[in-house]
C-alpha cells in the first residue's frame, strides 16, 4: 500500500505535469517533462498513461503530449463557473433567437476544436454536432479562426503536419491556399466555413478574447444553406462580435 507521503508525492507530480503541459508554448515529449520536472522516467510514463486514460492529456500524431478534452473543460469551467454559466447560456440563447440558427462556443484542443457549449435553433432540419464533439481545424470556421490567431511559424508547423482530408468539394487541401485564407481571416478576425466541413452547411466564427487579446475560445453560428446562404449568415458578424465581447468581459471578471 502507498504511504500518505508517497500519495502526496504522486498527487504533486500529477499537478506538476498538468501545469507544465498547460503552460507549454508547444507540445512536450515525455523526455521534456522528465528533464523539466526532474521526475524519474518510469514515473512520468506511468503518470502520463493514467492522465491520458482519464482524458486529462492526449498524445498527438508525433507522440507529443497535449492537453486533453477534460483539461480544456476544466480550464473553461473555472473561467465560467456556476456564477457565470447561467449568463453564458442566456447569451447563447439570445444569440440563437436573434440569428435564428444554432450558436455555440468551441475551444481549441491540439489541432482540433471541441464543441464546448451550444444552443440549437428550433428547426426540424439540424446539423447535429454534440457538445464534446471534436472537429477538424482546417475546414471549420472556429478552427481556421484559431489557426489564424497563432504565431506564423507555429501555424505553419501545425498545417504542415495535418493530414488535410477532403470532407467536401470545397475543403481546402492545398497548404498554400489554406495559408492565404488564414492570413485573410487574421485581418478580419472572422472565421469562415463555406460548405468546407459538411456539404450544405455554412458557418462563421468570431474570437472570444481576454483583456490581453489572447483567443480563449470561438463563438460560432452555423446553418444549412437551404435556410441561409453564406453571405446571409455573414450578415450576423456584428451580432456575434457583440456577444463575444460580453463573453470576453466575463473571462476577465472571472480572473479577478
Amino acid at each position: 500500500q502507498m504511504s500518505t507521503r508517497e500519495k502526496g508525492s504522486a498527487v504533486s507530480r500529477v499537478m506538476q505535469i498538468i501545469e507544465a503541459v498547460c503552460k507549454a508554448e508547444r507540445p512536450m515529449s515525455p523526455a521534456d517533462l522528465v528533464c523539466q520536472l526532474n521526475i524519474p522516467k518510469p514515473s512520468i510514463h506511468r503518470l502520463l498513461n493514467q492522465l491520458e486514460g482519464d482524458g486529462f492529456v492526449q498524445t498527438n500524431m508525433r507522440g507529443l503530449i497535449i492537453p486533453g478534452a477534460k483539461m480544456h473543460s476544466i480550464a473553461w469551467g473555472i473561467l465560467h463557473s456556476e456564477r457565470f454559466s447561467a449568463v453564458r447560456r442566456a447569451i447563447l440563447q439570445q444569440l440563437t433567437k436573434e440569428i435564428g440558427e444554432t450558436c455555440g462556443i468551441a475551444v481549441p484542443s491540439g489541432s482540433e476544436m471541441v464543441y464546448y457549449d451550444r444552443v440549437q435553433a428550433d428547426w426540424p432540419l439540424q446539423v447535429n454536432l454534440q457538445v464534446g464533439s471534436h472537429t477538424p481545424s482546417w475546414c471549420t470556421a472556429s478552427g481556421k479562426l484559431y489557426l489564424s490567431s497563432l504565431p506564423k511559424d507555429r501555424c505553419q508547423s501545425i498545417i504542415n503536419k495535418l493530414a488535410l482530408t477532403q470532407y467536401t468539394r470545397n475543403t481546402i487541401v492545398d497548404t498554400d491556399k489554406l495559408e492565404t485564407q488564414l492570413q485573410r481571416i487574421k485581418l478580419t478576425s472572422v472565421g469562415t466555413d463555406n460548405e468546407e466541413f459538411i456539404d450544405g452547411m455554412v458557418a462563421i466564427a468570431v474570437p472570444i478574447t481576454d483583456k490581453s487579446g489572447k483567443l480563449c475560445a470561438c463563438l460560432f453560428t452555423h446553418a444549412p444553406v437551404i435556410r441561409k446562404s453564406f453571405d446571409e449568415l455573414s450578415g450576423y458578424t456584428d451580432v456575434l462580435q457583440r456577444a463575444a465581447a460580453y463573453l470576453g468581459q466575463m473571462i476577465d471578471d472571472a480572473e479577478q
